[in-house]
């Protein structure tokens, strides 16, 4: 048996004070038997269906006419072109595109970037967040110095930010971009910190950069506006405090109003942050429609090839690029993984991987930060994935209070954060482990306005609070070891290098 699969990206709407029949949704996979590694073939389509493609160059030298003509003639029109990395957007209804322009002069790889048609279908989320009423917000007090919410932010003080911002607060030279579903910069807590400028929308996969474009709407998910919250929420007197509730926040919108986030617009977010001087990114999602893209697939690995570009891009341009771990308590350092939900954009199936050739994207491409998710009681949520060598460091995610219940007067094992139209909720996933890693490299970078991404990471990593394993890993208490961590306290499998430090972070 697998574990289920969770529609929505890296968070998980895990309801406060949850039934322990409830929680088996969450609960680990077991052992899955498999044989070698098959990754399932690309659907078959059908001419005058209608996909997106990648077609991969060498870059910094443009398109050259050869390769236009030949997507032209292979029934391709080009959507946009990123000289910068060799990336080229492509839509064509030729079901043989990719088959034939990776056998163009020029063309490093090439692959479609969706099975479903434009649009895709839509599927439903895994659920709402938990929303605070307008009485819960008007109720809360808070001490002399805090925000009304904070003492509900039991994670705040996991990391030492509360003692941190008596510090600083951080950079308003620091920018962090939500690469997401779109941020609601009109809310009260986001909006002082707000930075327009290094604010898209990049779901066509070419930027559009009119007014509010990066904001999601109404029917759309409220993933992105929690996670800049939970980065950036300002200091206010209102509602609730970030991680960093000094730097400023962006917001780079690259999901599309069914909640998938294609190859296309990963790119473009990676690409535009790189352009616009963003010092840290968050990614909290993975690439669709394949949890893992295998290299030995064409189109998997062209996607793969295209999201590393965008990604060291983004890096040599200056941002530590964060993401989420993932939220099916896989171990993505073991031989093999059953994924039963891909391709999720038309009909998905068991396949075997091996996630050492089988990537999660972006979180599992070179240089990225790979963050797992821990409860209130300061261990592994119970969904959080895993691995000794891939995950590189945790923080606050939350977890069911069935599991770990926080301290008064903090009342949820969820993580509070910014919902669009001025409201606050609890979310709980790796989705929300990441920002609070993503506002920690903030205040580093706050801190050492000149570091390189690489010095930036290096002190994130030497700063964080070494963690030995939990062993025995029982996380529901039924007698069944429900996860195994490998590795020494100073880096092993649920912790990476340890718990991130916001206090040290601005103090060494």
């Amino acid at each position: 048996m697998t574990a289920p699969y969770a529609r929505h990206r890296r968070a998980v709407a895990i309801p406060a004070g949850m039934a322990m029949a409830t929680a088996l949704a969450f609960l680990p996979n077991t052992a899955a038997t498999a044989a070698e590694d098959a990754p399932a073939p690309t659907a078959a389509r059908a001419d005058a269906t209608p996909l997106s493609y990648v077609v991969n160059v060498k870059p910094g030298h443009g398109t050259s006419a050869y390769v236009k003509k030949a997507v032209a003639k292979a029934g391709g029109t080009i959507v946009t072109s990123y000289d910068q990395i060799g990336v080229i957007v492509v839509h064509s209804s030729n079901a043989d595109f990719a088959k034939t322009v990776r056998k163009v002069r020029g063309v490093q790889s090439a692959g479609a970037t969706r099975t479903a048609p434009l649009p895709s279908a839509s599927t439903g989320d895994l659920g709402a967040p938990k929303v605070l009423s307008a009485a819960e917000v008007a109720e809360a007090e808070a001490p002399a110095g805090q925000d009304p919410l904070q003492p509900q932010q039991w994670d705040l003080p996991a990391i030492k930010a509360d003692k941190a911002h008596e510090k600083s607060l951080g950079s308003k030279k620091v920018t962090v971009s939500v690469i997401d579903t779109g941020v609601d910069d009109t809310h009260p807590d986001i909006a002082p910190n707000f930075d327009r400028k290094a604010s898209v929308n990049c779901v066509s996969g070419k930027p559009d950069t009119s007014d509010g474009a990066w904001r999601p709407s109404a029917e759309e998910s409220p993933h992105g506006t929690h996670v800049a919250g939970e980065i950036a929420a300002a200091k206010n007197g209102i509602g609730m405090t970030g991680v960093a509730p000094g730097v400023k926040v962006s917001g780079i919108k690259v999901s599309t109003t069914a909640g998938f986030f294609y190859t296309e617009a990963v790119v473009c977010g990676f690409v535009w942050a790189a352009e616009h001087g963003v010092d840290v990114t968050n990614n909290s999602y993975y690439t669709d429609p394949w949890y893992f893209n295998c290299k030995n697939d064409p189109d998997q690995k062209a996607l793969v090839d295209a999201v590393t570009r965008a990604s060291r891009y983004a890096e040599k341009k200056g941002a530590v690029n964060v993401a989420a771990a993932g939220n099916e308590n896989y171990d993505l350092a073991s031989d093999e993984i059953t994924d039963p939900s891909s391709p999720n954009d038309t009909t998905p199936g068991d396949r075997v991987v091996d996630p050492s050739e089988c990537l999660d994207i972006p979180t599992q491409l070179p240089g990225v930060v790979t963050v797992a998710s821990t409860g209130a009681k300061g261990i592994k949520s119970s969904f959080s994935n895993y691995g000794l060598g891939v995950a590189d460091i945790a923080a606050p995610g939350g977890d069911s209070t069935a599991y770990q219940k926080p301290e008064a007067p903090a009342t949820s094992g969820l993580i509070l954060g910014t919902l669009p139209g001025g409201k606050w909720g609890y979310m709980a996933g790796t989705s929300m482990a990441s920002p609070h890693v993503a506002g920690v490299a903030a205040l580093i970078k706050s801190t050492h306005p000149y570091a390189s991404p690489a010095l930036v990471k290096a002190l994130l990593y030497a700063e964080a609070d070494a963690t030995p394993c939990t062993d025995p890993y029982d996380i529901n208490a039924d007698g069944k070891i429900d996860a195994v961590c490998e590795g020494s306290k100073n880096r092993n499998a649920f912790y990476g290098w340890g718990i991130a430090d916001a206090l040290d972070a601005v103090t060494r």
